[in-house]
């Protein structure tokens, strides 16, 4: 079997490496070398962002403060203070100084800070500081919104909590007054121990076992008709949201499976169609012994969503099987699915995010908790994203293409979604 795309990868990036240059250079991780592939596949290179919204008293940020504590951020982050480049041909990181932006968002006549806001994302240009933080507020709210915004190629997940956490240390500092002292700790030797460990772990899980795995699981699968793709329009996305109950004890570790069964029963609907459809859902963390750095790191894992209703039993079966080989990396999985005769480009049919909402730290500023809210009408990677979020209850939010699919059609496909869940968790529903 040849050398694996993560082989191949490192050993350019180590020539490149090894002849030097004026800033120092790093690898980048199998999900970073994703993100910015799939950035370079859109129109105007728009890359994949990573927005948390939250809402505070109006008159709560002090914008000068928060610059100053979002700077203090990104030089405690190597993640956060470095831009992607292609050096001969091969991407990397490149270090340099911190960089962040922070600005107030105009909110034009018969707008809402919400519309302010999610146009801001939309604009976001590939160039920029992977870092933004942007607020809005309408000229009678009593509420301003604030987004933290993130590259994903810089941020995963996982690394959320390390952000809410270290922008609330960095603006109580940032109100003593006082210029902020340097960072004794860069981390910059825990981020790049992180990486390696990360491509180690990726380089050993494209190894014959996981090729075969993968091929076996997703040979069958194939890409959308492209003509039933219609033309972009201003429409951005639709949204619809449902609470149920959250899960507990034992039957937590049904959730997840459940979820992939009710998101391949909403894409069939959705996207009329009774072809396997590609499912993607992030999954992993840092290696084994790796510093918990702030990055990217996260791996995209593949579900083939067959038609008609599955047994949770068997898919579950499937998924831990699947997991066994989660640190394949996305694009060395696609090139196993080919090899197996799939007529697939990589393209997802549909996302599939999960978060425990107790695991991350709230954003506090000068005392002020800020309460998460979401914003719909944001672009999303697929013709559909299903976002579930675990915390007091389960709160399932379905966004659909409207360039792709009718809201009629999305509405029907939320059924379906919310159907399934209930048939597998409970049929009870908490209030919305």
């Amino acid at each position: 079997m040849p050398a694996s795309i993560t082989a191949a990868y490192l050993a350019r990036y180590r020539s490149v490496a090894a002849s030097g240059g004026p800033a120092e250079l790093l690898p980048l991780t199998g999900a970073q070398r994703r993100f910015l592939l799939s950035r370079r596949m859109r129109p105007q290179g728009r890359p994949d962002t990573v927005p948390l919204f939250f809402a505070f008293p109006r008159g709560t940020v002090d914008p000068a403060r928060l610059h100053r504590a979002a700077l203090d951020l990104a030089a405690r982050h190597p993640a956060l203070r470095a831009g992607f480049a292609a050096v001969r041909g091969t991407p990397v990181l490149r270090l340099g100084a911190p960089s962040v932006e922070v600005a107030d968002v105009a909110v034009g006549p018969g707008r809402t800070a919400e519309d302010a806001l999610r146009q801001a994302l939309l604009d976001w240009p590939a160039d920029g500081p992977v870092l933004r933080l942007l607020r809005a507020a309408g000229p009678a709210a009593d509420e301003e919104l604030l987004a933290v915004a993130l590259d994903h190629a810089a941020c995963d997940e996982q690394s959320l909590g390390i952000v809410t956490a270290g922008l609330t240390e960095a603006y109580a500092r940032a109100g003593s007054g006082a210029t902020a002292a340097a960072p004794e700790d860069d981390g910059l030797a825990a981020y790049r121990e992180a990486v390696g460990l990360q491509l180690a772990a990726e380089e050993a899980a494209a190894g014959p076992a996981a090729h075969a795995h993968w091929a076996a699981r997703l040979g069958t699968l194939g890409d959308a008709d492209p003509s039933n793709v219609g033309q972009p329009t201003e429409n951005a996305t639709g949204m619809a949201a449902e609470r149920l109950p959250a899960v507990t004890g034992a039957a937590r570790g049904a959730v997840f499976p459940a979820l992939l069964d009710a998101v391949a029963a909403a894409g069939h609907r959705l996207l009329g169609t009774d072809r396997t459809l590609a499912l993607g859902y992030p999954w992993g963390g840092r290696p084994p012994g790796a510093p918990q750095a702030l990055g990217c790191f996260l791996n995209t894992l593949v579900h083939p969503g067959a038609p008609g209703p599955a047994d949770l039993d068997a898919l579950s079966g499937d998924w831990w099987d699947d997991l066994e080989h989660a640190g394949t990396p996305f694009d060395e999985v696609v090139h196993a699915a080919r090899s197996a005769g799939a007529r697939w480009s990589g393209a997802l049919d549909g996302l599939l995010t999960f978060e425990d909402l107790q695991r991350r730290p709230p954003l506090v500023l000068d005392g002020a908790a800020g309460r998460e809210t979401h914003l719909a009408g944001r672009p999303i990677g697929a013709p559909f994203a299903v976002a579930a979020s675990h915390g007091d209850d389960l709160l399932v939010r379905l966004a659909w293409d409207r360039d792709r699919c009718r809201d009629e059609d999305a509405e029907a496909a939320f059924d379906a979604l919310l159907a399934t869940l209930r048939h597998h968790l409970g049929p009870t529903p908490a209030t919305t």
